[in-house]
């Protein structure tokens, strides 16, 4: 398959017209059956890092049907990677869990590709812990990590945690080299951060969420990040948990190249308003804020497709919000060299957007699996 006319997304140049060519499941240099899309954007599939479930399936229920049917929707939204993650549960289930995303990775036949999981708690503040369950909350714990680590089959390629907690700092240095660490709900104060940063740590979960504000004496976990240059800085882009103008700021303040836009959807995203649970926690659904009995917020409804188009109406570039929709994940992963962009050699993973950047098109290894060309 040959796309002509389109505006393909390039991770240096932005948006250039040229030709993007696919065969065997990979991009390649040139292929016959050209097709034209002029008019069109051709990006990188995406790949969300944080996001908990979709369409009533969600990953902590450990549900093999659910997660494949999570897997196909992500898919027909443009996300052709996906990282979900977990909340803070009991032993049993994360080990239910991390054995589930193996298997799948194995032998599913359809959907997004499963290319990690995301350990989102146990190891968080009861402080910040938001929608997470405080019954199940503990100190990090390097037996524990690398136990669930085995049950997924290396497979867990990032652990969210609080710096605060009694031996976070060790934990760090033991696995800071085989796992990404992020922080997370946590109470963290800017020195404290700092340290896990100078540890090993390299992301920040939600950046805002759960955690101090970014103030001018107490700079926080957000002030450690921005002078950190080796961590990445998720964000929540729906139009709920973060403004417009703090959107563009922080965009501004670590840099297009540090971001990462994330959903994190609970099981009500592509679903009607109404009642739904978290982590067994009762969550309330209406348009797009999902709450728990106390207003605080639980998760999204938004995926990240649509985060990534609602970024842009907030008036972030689509070339950076794509950036940080697809290349960036990809980096935080270690993945960068199989998927994120159309570059010769990755998979052939992409989406065709019209002007409007409603998806045209989803190809998945080189086959159009959503919409039509």
């Amino acid at each position: 398959m040959r796309l002509t006319g389109a505006q393909v997304f390039d991770p240096i140049h932005g948006f250039v017209e040229r030709d993007v060519c696919f065969d065997g499941g990979k991009v390649v240099e040139a292929a016959d059956g050209p097709v034209d899309v002029s008019g069109c954007y051709v990006i990188p599939g995406l790949t969300d890092l944080h996001f908990h479930g979709c369409r009533g399936a969600d990953f902590s229920d450990g549900d093999p049907q659910g997660l494949q049917t999570m897997a196909d929707y992500e898919l027909s939204r443009g996300v052709t990677q996906i990282c979900p993650a977990g909340m803070t549960l009991e032993t049993e289930q994360l080990e239910k869990i991390c054995r589930m995303g193996a298997e799948h990775r194995k032998h599913s036949k359809s959907g997004a590709e499963l290319v990690g999981i995301h350990l989102e708690g146990p190891f968080l503040s009861m402080a910040k812990k938001g929608a997470q369950n405080g019954a199940w909350l503990q100190n990090p714990n390097v037996e524990l990590l690398e136990h669930l680590m085995d049950c997924a089959e290396g497979l867990v390629k990032l652990v969210s945690i609080a710096p605060e907690l009694d031996g976070a700092m060790d934990f760090i240095k033991a696995v800071s080299d085989r796992v990404v660490v992020s922080l997370a709900h946590t109470t963290a104060d800017y020195d404290t951060a700092k340290a896990a940063f100078d540890n090993g740590a390299r992301h920040l979960t939600h950046t805002y969420n759960a955690m101090p504000p970014f103030n001018h004496r107490e700079p926080g976990v957000i002030g450690a990040a921005a002078d950190c240059d080796h961590v990445y800085c998720e964000i929540i882009s729906d139009g709920v948990h973060i403004h417009p103008a703090v959107i563009r700021a922080t965009f501004r303040m670590m840099g297009k190249d540090r971001m990462i836009l994330v959903s994190d959807t609970m099981r009500a995203a592509g679903m009607s308003d109404g009642a739904y649970t978290l982590g067994g926690q009762d969550v309330t659904v209406v348009g797009n804020k999902a709450t728990l009995a106390d207003g605080t917020i639980a998760g999204s409804a938004t995926d990240l497709m649509a985060c990534m188009k609602t970024a842009v109406s907030f008036g972030i570039s689509l070339a950076d919000a794509v950036t940080a929709a697809a290349v960036n994940p990809a980096k935080a992963l270690g993945l960068y060299d199989q998927y994120g962009s159309l570059e010769v050699g990755k998979a052939a993973n992409a989406v065709v957007l019209d002007q409007d950047l409603n998806i045209r098109a989803v190809i998945l290894r080189g086959s159009v699996v959503h919409g039509a060309l």
